[in-house]
């Protein structure tokens, strides 16, 4: 857990100051609950969903707070167009076209050529400028690089950038004033950017809640360093339906995973998909696969053996709701 003398990338502070700076432009997106999926966990479970916020996913907090800190730190300069630049085919590369659109900052935003076209559409109409690259992560970065370059556009890690994942973190205090009694608070985990966030601002403000990561068990490079005591990327592109959970932890966002998570769960393909049926089905909530591994593992063997009298509260991160339609997991079956 986290230590007073350790220093961090980011710090309570940030959170706080980021939960100001994004106020104006985020929703504070509703928490729900569902008598049906309680009996099945046996607790009562509060779903944050994030697949309501603006762009469908959590990442418009990070990107609004890192894309409001470049127009801040700009203000004094000279009068020039403000851009920023970040490479990502999914919610993050929304997150930040549209973040920068509202501010007035041009967002150049590197995909993979094969990225699906309903993902390019999205990312045009939130203003976003696509520059293509090869489906390669050195080329996605390489491309980046080389963008910044010549236009002289700030990079916004998807996660990685301190800014990001204090945006990321305000969502708890919204969690707070929404659920009574926090007792374990569940979040998927891809590069760690939302679960660091999360983590730092939970630990001051709720400090006797426990902190559980979840994720896809063909993607699990933080259970597995978390089990060494080192950061181990995954060895090779996971293969898994989540498509926002593919990317290992980074280097800044470990030490505060390292030091603030009580523990990793991990779940299978198919206990990802039923969990995203489920919440479909029975909540009438649009989650992506990447939601349904927050869903799938507080169902688990492993979190129902938890003390229940130590987790009866327990908040569920719904993270995202961008799904393409035509190819939904149980659609593959037919």
């Amino acid at each position: 857990m986290a230590s007073a003398g350790k220093s961090y990338c980011i710090s309570f502070q940030n959170i706080q100051a980021a939960l100001s700076t994004v106020k104006p432009f985020v929703k504070k997106t509703p928490v729900m609950t569902c008598s049906h999926l309680n009996q099945l966990a046996n607790r009562n479970l509060f779903f944050k969903c994030e697949n309501l916020q603006k762009t469908g996913s959590f990442k418009f907090r990070g990107a609004c707070n890192a894309v409001s800190k470049v127009v801040a730190s700009n203000q004094d300069g000279p009068d020039r167009e403000l851009s920023v630049v970040t490479h990502s085919s999914g919610n993050h590369a929304q997150a930040v076209s549209l973040a920068a659109q509202v501010q007035g900052v041009t967002a150049h935003i590197v995909m993979p050529s094969n990225s699906p076209a309903v993902k390019k559409e999205a990312v045009r109409s939130y203003g976003g400028l696509i520059v293509e690259c090869e489906p390669t992560e050195q080329s996605r970065v390489d491309t980046a690089d080389q963008v910044a370059e010549k236009t002289g556009a700030t990079m916004v890690h998807p996660n990685q950038s301190p800014e990001v994942m204090a945006g990321q973190g305000t969502m708890v205090f919204e969690i707070l004033e929404q659920v009574e009694r926090v007792d374990a608070i569940v979040v998927p985990v891809g590069g760690g950017g939302m679960l660091s966030g999360i983590s730092v601002a939970a630990k001051e403000l709720c400090p006797h809640a426990k902190i559980y990561a979840a994720e896809p068990k063909n993607a699990d490079d933080c259970a597995v360093s978390m089990a060494r005591g080192e950061r181990t990327p995954l060895p090779a592109p996971p293969v898994t339906m989540c498509d926002a959970l593919k990317t290992s932890i980074g280097p800044r966002t470990w030490p505060i995973i390292r030091d603030h998570v009580d523990d990793v769960i991990t779940v299978t393909e198919e206990e990802i998909e039923a969990a995203m049926r489920l919440v479909w089905e029975r909540m009438k909530l649009v989650i992506e696969p990447s939601s349904a591994v927050g869903v799938a593992a507080v169902m688990t063997d492993k979190f129902q053996k938890l003390p229940a009298n130590a987790h009866q509260n327990v908040v569920v991160i719904l993270c995202g709701g961008n799904v393409d339609l035509e190819h939904l997991p149980w659609m593959s079956q037919n």
